[in-house]
């Protein structure tokens, strides 16, 4: 595989909202509890600061998406967050890696000075590894703020780096 993560374009968004609400499905790790249509996919993405696709350049495959977007607004404005989406098949491959480095790079190009994570899952020991590789600081945990599909409630662990 050659992964070459760039902006998406209106092409890559079957891809994208086939791949994000596998993650919606899990249940596991986005907030977000309806599935994308191609519609609402089109509206969703566009309204982000930038979106990014994990590409197989050699077969133009796309094994990952994100999603960057202000955290807050105003005096906060400067805060960034973002969400990843690997495609279920693919896990494991370090595709995630190249995502989140990309948005390190988007969100500094794009006059950010933090990326903060909400509502990391605490179960989500992959992510979480990954963001203390990559230099994110945890900011404490808030005890049952997130539920899981199976309605049980896991505790959430807020992260944040400076760009």
């Amino acid at each position: 595989m050659n992964i070459e993560v760039r902006a998406y374009t209106d092409n890559d968004i079957e891809a994208m909202v086939t791949i994000w609400n596998q993650v919606v499905e899990d249940g596991v790790a986005f907030p977000q509890e309806e599935c994308l249509t191609p519609e609402s996919g089109t509206a969703f993405f566009a309204e982000q600061t930038y979106c990014g696709v994990a590409e197989d350049t050699d077969t133009g495959r796309i094994y990952g998406m994100y999603i960057l977007h202000p955290n807050n607004v105003g005096r906060c404005g400067h805060i960034c967050n973002a969400s990843y989406a690997v495609d279920r098949e693919s896990r494991g491959l370090h595709i995630g890696e190249k995502l989140v480095s990309d948005c390190l790079a988007q969100g500094k190009a794009h006059g950010y000075r933090v990326l903060q994570f909400n509502a990391v899952v605490a179960s989500n020991v992959h992510a979480r590894h990954l963001y203390e590789r990559l230099g994110f600081k945890q900011l404490g945990t808030i005890p049952g703020g997130f539920r899981m599909i199976d309605g049980s409630y896991e505790d959430i662990c807020p992260y944040y780096r400076e760009l």
